[in-house]
């Protein structure tokens, strides 16, 4: 006699449950309220014969047979999750949503953009600018362009293009009243700081420079806006490549000094398994490796 599996809905609030530890933000996240959650959970205890949860004065924890049972709970909605991606997602047909990170999106994705629609004008790309990663079980998003060292547990990812780090400026600045000679000349000017992946520390001592504050000057948290505090003349941005690349060619950069050093991240272009061979995925995902190559 086959075993009779609890609904769908009772494993659903025990896995959002047991993640958030909270029924509240169980409820939220499920758009049902506190009390359906915790009488889903109660049914399903009373269907297993064991209980999932202990209630605490303001707090719930995972029993162990909760905390070994949701561990299979999450495999078994990720591998329905998987199949029902595999053949209900339609292969080619509405538009392919692509998140990536607002700075990427501005400084080089968009400007590339009418290329990809010139060349497979069939396909609307959304782009969806996020600095959170995306859930791709959860969220209504195709495929992503990240950037990390390429560790992306469950994804199909393919690595789409290195940097450097170098400092630029505006070409004013380099002109102006104040030298820009060589490396040490940066104590009469002020550096622009990116908060998240640049470090004018390092710069510095590749530069062989000691007696200059890597701390002092602005700091930005998106990538887009120390590149344009730069443009204005603000400072020197110390600056990643792929992105200050469009405004270094246009002239509204320059480089001071040559000296670059690597970063140990990279872009990545990354899309769920199971989709990741969708007509739409593949074109767009070949578009972004012709337009890396190419460098312009």
């Amino acid at each position: 006699m086959a075993t009779r599996l609890p609904p769908m809905n009772t494993l659903r609030a025990f896995e959002a449950a047991a993640r958030h530890l909270s029924f509240t933000l169980a409820a939220d996240e499920l758009h049902i309220t506190q009390a359906a959650v915790s009488h889903q959970i109660k049914a399903l205890e009373e269907a297993l014969g064991v209980r999932l949860f202990r209630r605490l004065n303001r707090a719930i924890r995972l029993t162990e047979e909760g905390q070994e049972f949701v561990g299979e709970v999450r495999k078994a909605l990720g591998h329905l999750a998987t199949a029902v991606e595999r053949i209900a997602t339609p292969a080619a047909g509405g538009p392919l949503t692509v998140s990536v990170l607002p700075s990427f999106a501005a400084k080089w994705l968009v400007p590339r953009l009418g290329r990809f629609s010139r060349k497979h004008p069939e396909i609307e790309v959304r782009i969806s600018p996020s600095i959170q990663l995306t859930d791709f079980q959860r969220e209504d998003v195709d495929m992503g362009v990240r950037y990390g060292k390429g560790d992306y547990p469950g994804l199909h990812s393919l690595r789409l293009m290195t940097e450097d780090i170098f400092p630029v400026c505006s070409p004013a600045l380099l002109e102006g009243p104040e030298p820009l000679d060589c490396p040490t000349d940066l104590r009469r000017h002020t550096l622009l700081h990116d908060d998240a992946y640049v470090d004018w520390a390092m710069w510095l001592l590749a530069a062989g420079v000691d007696d200059i504050d890597p701390r002092q000057g602005p700091y930005f948290t998106d990538s887009a806006l120390v590149i344009q505090a730069a443009v204005e003349g603000q400072g020197i941005a110390l600056a990643r490549g792929a992105l200050a690349a469009g405004d270094i060619a246009s002239g509204r950069l320059v480089r001071p000094f040559d000296i670059a050093i690597p970063t140990e991240y990279a872009y990545y272009v990354v899309s769920p398994r199971a989709t990741s061979h969708h007509p739409k995925i593949a074109a767009f995902r070949e578009w972004l490796l012709e337009e890396a190559t190419q460098g312009d």
